[in-house]
């Protein structure tokens, strides 16, 4: 789509504020030129692209291979099942795995995700030739090693994993990013993870009131991922994560979709089931769904400037044509409606 001129028309969402507005958009080699009234604009709905914001990709090749066990048993480096599984697969398979699931991702109006790889230096170059060609932008947080190569340092908990200080220091020397898990399995490890000073935290899922209250005035960006969260039984109730309280208090909240092995990477229906178990705003949510994008260096929000990044989906093409609320339908119903034109000029 990059050096072509063209128009698209529709019910967009736009800018970070999502405001629903009958628009036509000129894009000009890949740019945003302008956004125009029409309120004769057919019935299209215009998104912008997904960044989904916490993922193993490489665990596509673990699929459904069992969820039997604790967090500890299941994903805990350095001996959990997706790590015996991972260190048995060849290279062949970790790419052919995860090139197919970015390009479900692609299909799901995903341009982009955040992923913690391990495997060193080897597995950043699995995932770059996995996404080679595709018009997707990984944020890659390795490990083992592979944070020297990689967009940045990706640390479990910091009780699993010593020496954080000195690995934090040595990735901020060399200009890179640090995303942490913390508060996964209770809160004990959120203010160690907060004293590294990260520029994302992925979970908090029992993150007390006072630590989201300094996630909110530092302005770090926390990844929640609910159905991972109650897939490996670290939440039952609407509580854990709270999202809620979350949003209330001003966090940077970001949607991620966790481990490819038990969950897929499927952020339309990430936010059908926070939508249901949470409650929460449909437009909350689909801004959690976006705002990640700005690890790129390039927010996937519609305005004039911008790269233009979005989908659209025909809701003529299936029972949406009969919403009377097209963000709330996309939130809802889309994973099993879905019929979507992407233009991602990365």
């Amino acid at each position: 789509m990059k050096n072509t001129s063209h128009i698209i028309s529709g019910q967009a969402f736009i800018g970070e504020e999502l405001e629903s507005r009958l628009v036509d958009i000129v894009i000009d080699s890949g740019i945003i030129t302008a956004i125009e009234e029409n309120p004769k604009v057919p019935r299209l709905w215009i998104c912008p692209a997904f960044f989904n914001a916490h993922t193993h990709l490489g665990d596509t090749i673990a699929m459904d291979g069992g969820v039997r066990g604790d967090l500890e048993s299941l994903v805990t480096p350095p001996d959990g099942l997706k790590h015996r599984l991972l260190a048995a697969a060849s290279r062949q398979d970790l790419v052919r795995g995860m090139h197919a699931s970015i390009l479900g991702m692609i299909a799901g109006g995903m341009a982009g995700c955040a992923d913690f790889r391990e495997g060193g230096v080897a597995g950043i170059s699995a995932i770059r030739e996995a996404a080679e060609g595709l018009s997707f932008r990984p944020v890659i947080f390795g490990r083992d090693g592979g944070e020297g190569v990689a967009d940045g340092l990706g640390i479990s908990s910091t009780r699993d994993i010593p020496q954080t200080d000195t690995l934090v220091a040595e990735a901020r020397r060399a200009g890179k990013k640090i995303a942490v898990h913390a508060g996964e399995r209770d809160s004990a490890d959120v203010d160690e993870a907060l004293a590294l000073d990260p520029d994302l935290l992925i979970h908090c899922t029992h993150a007390t009131k006072k630590q989201l209250r300094e996630c909110a005035d530092r302005q770090i960006p926390i990844a929640v991922c609910p159905r991972s969260n109650w897939t490996l039984g670290v939440s039952s109730s609407a509580r854990h994560p709270p999202v809620r309280l979350m949003q209330e208090m001003g966090c940077a909240l970001l949607l991620g979709t966790d481990n490819v092995m038990f969950v897929p990477p499927d952020l339309f229906s990430e936010m059908a089931f926070t939508s249901t178990i949470y409650r929460m705003d449909p437009k909350a949510l689909l801004h959690a769904a976006v705002k990640g994008s700005e690890m790129t260096g390039i927010s996937f929000f519609i305005r004039k400037g911008a790269r233009a990044n979005l989908f659209t989906i025909d809701p003529a093409q299936s029972a949406l044509q009969f919403s009377r609320d097209p963000l709330t339908s996309m939130i809802k119903r889309s994973s099993c409606c879905l019929s979507a034109h992407n233009i991602f000029n990365l």
